[in-house]
């Protein structure tokens, strides 16, 4: 007999398993922090409502080791209008279990934000920029996220460029780390591979378990373990370099961490950063 096929089996009944959980808000308390109203602030500008579970790994990180307050910036509520309250509704649960703050711009999100506004449509861009030109004024991040420019979807694609071009608009003197997040298209040159520990992994699948009209669906809840675990072998590669050894994570996050300075992206140098270092630790 094969000896890996009971290795095989027990992921698929893992999987099978994992499907069968309640979704929805969670019924019991959640982890909470302390945040302190001086602390450094970060914006996870989300280009759907899911996002930010999906990507937010260093983000939950830096709330949980370094106490900063994090907010997510929901872009946009997703491309059908009737679901739109709805979705507002399951975003601040996940955000709630999370322990993320959360801005939406306007009631229910930006609208057509997507390449082909940009290109076509330069007066409803404009009022887009302006519109998150004022989050990044008045927060101020010391952190922001934001979707690489071929992530694979339209609107992750269109937040990336609307984010920049944000940034493009202010004084020259504004200053903050960037970091882009991958998930429908991957980076082909990503710098930081950031671990996540269990209870981490478990944090982000409730409070995707919040958007229950999405992973109805499509279960993609249940398989972040397994994309967080192929994110171990790429990033060992593309992050560590070709041939090297690969770190002894078993989840982990590929970004990209460049800063923002003088009005221009600056590559900034990357690593692995592992559950032993506290994750402020890469913005000194």
């Amino acid at each position: 007999m094969n000896p890996f096929h009971k290795f095989v089996s027990g992921h698929e009944q893992l999987l099978k398993g994992g499907r069968k959980i309640r979704l929805g808000k969670l019924k019991q308390a959640v982890r909470r922090t302390q945040i302190s109203p001086g602390a450094p602030k970060v914006l996870l500008f989300s280009p759907h409502p899911d996002d930010e579970c999906i990507t937010g790994e260093l983000a939950l990180r830096l709330l949980h080791e370094a106490k900063w307050n994090i907010t997510n910036v929901a872009v946009t509520l997703g491309s059908r209008s009737e679901r739109r309250k709805a979705r507002r509704r399951e975003l601040q649960n996940a955000c709630a279990s999370l322990g993320f703050e959360l801005i939406v711009p306007g009631k229910l999100g930006l609208e057509r934000i997507n390449p082909e506004s940009r290109r076509r449509n330069q007066a409803h861009w404009g009022a887009a920029v302006k519109v998150i030109a004022r989050i990044l004024a008045e927060h101020r991040p010391r952190v922001i996220f934001v979707p690489h420019e071929h992530d694979g979807h339209e609107t992750h694609i269109g937040t990336h460029f609307l984010v920049l071009d944000a940034l493009k608009t202010l004084p020259r003197n504004f200053k903050c780390h960037l970091i882009e997040t991958e998930f429908w298209g991957q980076m082909t040159e990503p710098n930081l591979l950031v671990e996540s520990g269990v209870d981490d992994v478990a944090a982000l699948i409730a409070g995707l378990a919040c958007h229950a009209g999405e992973v109805r669906r499509n279960p993609y809840h249940a398989r972040l373990p397994a994309w967080m675990m192929d994110n171990v072998r790429r990033g060992a590669e593309l992050v560590g370099g070709q041939g090297g050894s690969a770190p002894d994570f078993t989840f982990a996050t590929i970004y990209r961490l460049s800063l923002w300075r003088g009005g221009k992206l600056i590559p900034a140098g990357g690593r692995f950063l592992s559950c032993r270092e506290n994750a402020a630790s890469l913005f000194r």
